[in-house]
């Protein structure tokens, strides 16, 4: 984040008022790796950098052991740091004549869709997406996802506030792929994902980053929804619920925001993508399903399953190159599937899609009325996580054969 203005400010923060903000970013900061984004960067006062990373180790320790916890968290308080300490305001951004064209007409966007979120799709926005941030990288945060090699049950750990999660986030890529790396090591299927946006779930005003500032103007609405989503609700503890439902929402709301502002043919084209996501995710989580059918033969030995989670890999590659084919020989999951594939990667897409065709059918049930359908979430949200899932498989009874 930005601004030397907000340096100032903060390097003149008196000792209790440091401590309190230290406190929250502890909580923040560790809700921030659980949501698909998060942050990075050096601050501009070195004297700052030390003096929260020394109070902050000073916290932390008092509320953790393990100096491998204390580093963990001590990153993460720094990069939320520096995302605060680095933010600019959007309208002072549009007003200045110095802001490149290009950047002043995706700020100007981003002022429409959060006020359409507002108002049309009743997301609070609070103070969130008026700043902007350049962190001068691709990602935001790194996250790491591990599986067994013969599971498709993630490793998943355990943080303050927000309960369990199936993957950690860093800040940085090099640290994230060292931690990744020493399971690989032992065995695990490993996946070092790196996440262009991130959400505070409204414990901090969240700022709108570079790393997807650049998108199409679609592109942007639905992170946007995205994340304002998970401002409105999240469930600690509960990976699954909390991306698929989030998901369900951007899906609708960019849908109502394509009508109301689109072209007749940006909504075909958008309806076309969307089409194409479908087929993707039905593809996965087909191979998924054959592999959790072989992990479950107990007439198999290891080597045996090892070698045939190979085949249905192969398998999965095949398919999406006779899917490349009807789509004319090209592709938007080229990249996807250009890198390695396991358990850890595969358990990414479940995450977000699994369960959305459960939360579109209740929006179905709802007659299409968010605060409705808004109000029957939360409802389920205060359910225990079994009865929640077995509530949400119900509906899934009654959807289509879709993953949005």
């Amino acid at each position: 984040m930005i601004l030397s203005r907000h340096d100032s400010v903060a390097s003149s923060l008196p000792l209790q008022a440091l401590l309190i903000a230290v406190g929250r970013a502890v909580k923040s900061a560790v809700k921030l790796f659980l949501v698909a984004a998060s942050p990075r960067r050096g601050f501009r006062s070195a004297a700052l950098r030390h003096c929260l990373s020394g109070l902050a180790c000073v916290l932390l320790t008092a509320l953790l052991s393990g100096c491998q916890t204390v580093s963990y968290y001590r990153q993460a308080i720094a990069g939320e740091s520096v995302i605060l300490l680095r933010r600019q305001s959007i309208p002072k951004l549009i007003a200045d004549p110095k802001t490149p064209a290009l950047l002043k007409a995706k700020l100007q966007t981003i002022v429409q869709i959060r006020q359409f979120a507002a108002d049309q799709l009743l997301l609070p926005p609070g103070q969130s997406y008026l700043k902007y941030t350049d962190l001068r990288r691709s990602s935001v945060v790194w996250n790491v996802n591990i599986a067994p090699p013969l599971s498709l049950e993630p490793m998943t750990w355990w943080f303050p506030v927000v309960g369990r999660a199936g993957y950690r986030g860093f800040f940085h890529e090099q640290p994230a792929r060292r931690y990744a790396g020493a399971f690989a090591k032992n065995g695990w299927d490993v996946y070092v994902d790196g996440v262009p946006t991130y959400s505070t779930l409204g414990w901090f005003d969240d700022p709108i980053l570079n790393t997807f500032i650049d998108e199409p103007d679609s592109y942007l609405a639905e992170i946007i929804f995205h994340e304002l989503a998970h401002r409105r609700l999240f469930v600690p503890g509960d990976t699954d619920f909390n991306e698929a439902w989030a998901t369900a929402v951007a899906s609708e709301g960019l849908r109502r925001w394509l009508l109301a502002t689109a072209s007749p043919q940006a909504v075909d084209r958008h309806r076309a993508d969307v089409a194409k996501d479908h087929q993707f995710v039905d593809l996965v989580m087909a191979a998924r399903g054959r592999l959790q059918d072989l992990y479950a033969n107990t007439n198999l030995s290891d080597t045996a399953k090892l070698s045939r989670k190979q085949e249905i890999i192969a398998q999965l590659r095949a398919s999406h190159s006779e899917l490349k084919a009807s789509w004319g020989g090209q592709s938007p999951y080229d990249d996807w599937f250009a890198e390695p594939i396991n358990n850890a990667k595969l358990n990414t897409i479940s995450a977000y899609y699994d369960l959305v065709p459960a939360f579109d059918a209740l929006l179905r049930a709802n007659g299409g009325e968010l605060e409705k359908f808004y109000n029957a979430v939360a409802q389920l949200a205060k359910l225990p996580f079994p009865e929640r899932h077995r509530q949400l498989q119900s509906y899934l009874s009654h959807a289509p054969q879709q993953h949005s």
